[in-house]
């Protein structure tokens, strides 16, 4: 006899995961639905629970583990942990899914969930993860063959820290002094782990803790350090205890953020070169998928390292499948999403610091000085966002004046139009209501800045 809930209509369901504002689009009955749904629809058996630092997340999650429960789906519950540590739990230990509760870098008022079948591998977005919407909306679930069962599963984190520390040689590693700011997020007490087992294998490294305790007020902002409001605060720190680089985290930790000795903020497509071109000494020839809005300088650190790059959607369920699908050893997005094959393809912010460190170690040399030519070389504008009444009006605008004249069009992610010496790719976001403007060129800065000035005026209408 089918257990009959209210049909509901749910609109936190975005392209790939779930994102809600509390009350409105996201409450504990949608949590619990998503819960059922998801043991339904894949007939899942375990499945990992992860949660963030919001003040909703420990409601929310507990409401989704009843769903799970309910639906015959026994729970391994990480409690607060990363989005990264529940990809890793699920392919690890042989979970048939698993479910983080966030809403990562999004305002406060908002919550959500990331999603992931059997290895971690996501939900296909038109198929399972669309599935799993009309099941949770129409409400009429399957009574289960059982109840399952909830148990804690801390010794979760120290497989998980032991796993991210083999990415690199700790004894190739020279004394470091490195600030890292947790935003008062999700990451603090899950680095403290890492840190120890890289103690434990030697690595000489000496860590100033910024903004480290998990808060859900988020006294110092929501952890953003895309925001350029946002960077000062780590940039000063870094200047202030003469760190050798800064690295700072977003609210779940799946993005990781770099300044270099003098505070600088890096823009992540240069650490996705960077990153490129350090697989690709260890990997020759190796693939590498990069995501289309910022790409002059992937393309060329990729191709002069003798790699194949590959474009794939922005977004990590369009990353992972592309790395699935073409054996890629890395793949990198200019936002600090950094995926890696021998971490079951899933996306890590813990893991793309520890390559730089290990990097700057063996080529005794500053991230600056890994960089800044790099930067001067391939200028870019930074990610630019729009709320506008008309987004497609707008962007037909800027095509309309752009378009006959670009030498090239990709419409793989949005509108991406290339010219002699620049570029700009324009797109809808896959998880919030703004239009995305990213402009590069080959080292003319002045370019990137007038281009953006046409661009921005033509949106704006």
């Amino acid at each position: 006899m089918v257990e009959v809930m209210p049909p509901r209509q749910i609109d936190c369901f975005k392209a790939y995961d779930v994102r809600g504002r509390l009350g409105t689009e996201l409450d504990a009955d949608v949590a619990y639905r998503i819960g059922r749904a998801f043991a339904q629809s894949r007939q899942a058996r375990q499945v990992i629970v992860g949660r963030d630092s919001r003040a909703t997340s420990p409601e929310l999650a507990a409401a989704l583990i009843r769903g799970l429960n309910d639906g015959g789906a026994d729970v391994r519950d990480l409690g607060l942990a990363g989005t990264e540590e529940m990809y890793f739990a699920t392919a690890h230990f042989g979970a048939d899914g698993g479910i983080e509760v966030t809403a990562s870098h999004n305002p406060i008022d908002y919550n959500g969930m990331k999603l992931v079948g059997a290895g971690a591998a996501p939900l296909d977005p038109e198929t399972e993860f669309a599935e799993l919407a009309r099941f949770a909306s129409a409400g009429g679930f399957a009574p289960a063959p059982r109840q399952g069962q909830t148990r804690p599963f801390p010794e979760a984190r120290a497989a998980y820290a032991s796993a991210v520390a083999d990415f690199i040689d700790a004894s190739a590693i020279r004394p470091m002094r490195v600030l890292v700011n947790a935003g008062n997020g999700t990451a603090g007490p899950t680095f403290d782990v890492i840190a120890d087992e890289l103690a434990r294998r030697g690595a000489p490294l000496e860590f100033i803790r910024l903004n480290h305790d998990s808060d859900a007020s988020f006294p110092n902002g929501i952890p953003n350090p895309l925001l350029p409001e946002n960077q000062p605060m780590t940039a000063e720190a870094v200047r202030a205890h003469g760190a050798d680089l800064g690295v700072a985290w977003d609210g779940d930790f799946d993005r990781c953020f770099f300044f270099d000795a003098t505070g600088r903020f890096i823009a992540g497509e240069y650490i996705v070169g960077l990153l490129s071109a350090a697989f690709l000494e260890k990997h020759p020839g190796a693939k590498i998928v990069h995501d289309p809005r910022v790409v002059l300088n992937t393309r060329a650190m990729i191709a002069d390292a003798g790699g194949v790059a590959v474009e794939a959607r922005t977004g990590h369920a369009f990353l992972k499948r592309a790395m699935r699908q073409s054996g890629a050893i890395y793949g990198g997005e200019m936002s600090a999403h950094h995926y890696f094959r021998d971490f079951h393809f899933a996306d890590s912010g813990m893991i793309p610091w520890l390559l730089v460190v290990e990097l700057l170690s063996l080529k005794n040399l500053s991230l600056a000085d890994l960089l800044s030519a790099r930067m001067q070389a391939y200028p870019s504008s930074g990610e630019i966002n729009f709320r506008l009444a008309d987004p497609d009006g707008a962007i037909a605008r800027v095509v309309a004046q752009f378009g006959p004249k670009a030498e090239r069009r990709d419409d793989l992610d949005g509108i991406s139009l290339e010219f002699a010496n620049w570029r700009f790719n324009l797109r809808r976001s896959n998880t919030e209501p703004v239009v995305r403007l990213n402009v590069e060129s080959r080292g003319d800065a002045a370019l990137v800045a007038a281009k953006q000035a046409e661009i921005e005026a033509l949106l704006k209408g």
